[in-house]
């Protein structure tokens, strides 16, 4: 229940702090590689200010308004959001004030995240190595890479990714990312692609954990035999981290086959957990802890047959199950309730946090 509620305040009123967004000079243009599928602010503060864009990919003249893309919201004043954007939206995002002036223009190539090339230093797992690409032989082929996000655990054994982003360079020139570059051109090349590096790292704890937030329990499909489970405020742009039953589930133990009872998503960077076992899960966000989660098996058959002998003893209680009715009502109040003030130490911890530590109210993408 409190996890739908969430869902449904984000997708509701996007509020700063809970989307990543990069800071661009006003009346500049701002050129970024980012990855699909990952929610994306792209702020103008201007008052009445107008956007348009212009999509590659679709060689089309410079369109308004944006409404006619469905994912793209405008937040009044403050900018637009890009839920979940597609490779194909790579293009110019262009924001202008009321009297037709330039405020800034986003020059943004949304990189297939369904090809993220996942490494991990500990593994021995080396990057992609640069390629000449094929179109005459002049451009170069290589990844910029970012830089480290922080531990995404503190007082014991850690890790920490970096995202790099496909580029092309040709002599004496700057360097674009790659599908800035091509255009609409198709390429057949593997090398065209992100990655995503991870590596080991212990840092001390600085700072006094504040308690979580307790969601439902979760039923684990008996289709699927799993369950998804989402950490709030988590990203691919900012450090996460769950444990399950208290042991932190790694990207190593992923990358080489050990751990198979839980699986971090690596298109949203472990945002999304899918879980095949029950257990108490908890995720944390730049360290701090985020969420509880206590998914319930699925019921076997024998459950199922043992409620049907049982049925002609339920239906003897219906008329007492009838007077508690009251009662479970008043408890689901007091649940909704509950639900609430979790979703306002949500909503404290990310825009007051504690004293002396450091919390950004917007996520930077330097």
């Amino acid at each position: 229940m409190l996890t739908s509620l969430w869902l449904l305040l984000s997708f509701a009123a996007p509020l700063p702090g809970f989307y990543v967004s990069f800071s661009c000079p006003n009346r500049k243009q701002c050129q970024k590689a980012l990855l699909s599928d990952n929610d994306i602010f792209l702020p103008c503060n201007s008052s009445e200010s107008r956007w348009y864009f212009f999509l590659l990919q679709d060689e089309a003249s410079w369109s308004n308004p944006l409404s006619s893309a469905t994912n793209i919201e405008v937040v009044a004043d403050s900018g637009i959001l890009i839920r979940s954007p597609s490779p194909s939206q790579t293009g110019f995002y262009h924001c202008r004030d009321k009297n037709g002036t330039q405020l800034v223009q986003y020059e943004i190539d949304f990189q297939d995240v369904s090809t993220l090339h996942i490494t991990h230093k500990g593994l021995g797992q080396k990057p992609l190595q640069n390629e000449t690409l094929s179109l005459g032989g002049k451009g170069i082929i290589f990844t910029h890479w970012e830089p480290w996000q922080d531990c995404n655990r503190c007082g014991g054994p850690g890790e920490r990714k970096r995202l790099g982003y496909c580029y092309i360079e040709e002599p004496q020139e700057t360097p674009l990312p790659c599908w800035l570059y091509l255009g609409n051109m198709k390429v057949g090349s593997s090398r065209l692609r992100p990655e995503m590096q991870v590596e080991a790292c212990y840092v001390p704890c600085t700072m006094l954990m504040l308690d979580y937030i307790a969601f439902d329990n979760f039923e684990i499909s008996e289709e699927l035999g799993s369950a998804w489970l989402t950490c709030p405020l988590g990203s691919i742009y900012r450090p996460v981290l769950w444990e399950a039953d208290n042991m932190p589930l790694t990207w190593q133990g992923q990358l080489s086959n050990q751990d198979l009872d839980a699986i971090l998503e690596p298109s949203n960077g472990g945002m999304q957990l899918q879980v095949y076992q029950p257990g108490i899960y908890k995720c944390f966000v730049q360290q701090e802890l985020m969420a509880r989660f206590s998914p319930k098996p699925f019921r076997d058959r024998a459950e199922t047959l043992g409620e049907e002998e049982g049925r002609p003893h339920r239906e003897a209680g219906e008329t007492w199950k009838g007077k508690a009715r009251p009662v479970h009502k008043g408890l689901k109040v007091v649940l909704l309730l509950g639900t609430v003030l979790g979703l306002l130490g949500v909503l404290l911890k990310t825009f007051h946090p504690p004293r002396g530590k450091r919390r950004d109210q917007m996520l930077l993408v330097k």
